[in-house]
């Protein structure tokens, strides 16, 4: 077996809002290409805004193949994902899906957002996952990127000021092996 071997293609869920700025979604969309780029999955409440942005990047990424952008749908139905998301994983559990959205996470990168995302960075930091907010100015990634939650972890959520950023600490948190010509495994550059 050659020692290229990946053992699992980590995962960085995409957390945000049915809506934003045009900034915000821009930012999200590139988010998406450079966590793909760099190697990872991404996945998303599979829907509107933020997670549409995110998945759209995703599938634009010279590294994407089948099975790199995945929902997690708070339906039953696999229509509701957004067109960009390859697998499609209805749940049926509404706001609840967000636990299973977080905890399949290797890192959590939250992208402006209302109440739902405030959730989902909230299950994240109890589920002791790396959090990542992205500060724009909007929502809340904005507000609380750079402050610790809560007493039950000495971290903080780290703030990244763009996507590129975001893209960078996603990469030194995950612990995604990459190699000396700046690529990782199954996937293009870090960098790129």
């Amino acid at each position: 077996m050659s020692n290229d071997c990946q053992d699992r293609r980590p995962i960085v869920s995409i957390v945000g809002g049915k809506t934003g700025s045009p900034a915000l979604l821009e930012a999200a969309t590139t988010i998406g290409r450079g966590l793909v780029d760099a190697g990872f999955r991404i996945a998303t409440g599979g829907l509107g805004g933020v997670m549409a942005a995110a998945s759209r990047g995703g599938r634009q990424s010279e590294g994407w193949r089948e099975g790199r952008v995945l929902g997690i749908l708070p339906t039953l139905d696999a229509e509701t994902a957004n067109p960009w998301v390859d697998v499609a994983i209805p749940t049926g559990m509404s706001h609840a899906r967000n636990v299973v959205l977080v905890a399949m996470a290797d890192v959590v990168v939250a992208v402006g957002g209302g109440a739902g995302t405030l959730s989902e960075i909230a299950l994240a930091w109890q589920h002791g996952k790396t959090v990542i907010g992205l500060d724009l100015g909007e929502g809340w990634s904005a507000r609380i990127a750079g402050t610790r939650i809560d007493d039950r972890r000495s971290d903080v959520v780290h703030r990244a000021d763009t996507p590129a950023e975001v893209v960078r600490l996603a990469v030194c948190f995950s612990g995604l092996r990459v190699r000396p010509d700046g690529h990782t495994p199954g996937g293009r550059g870090a960098g790129s």
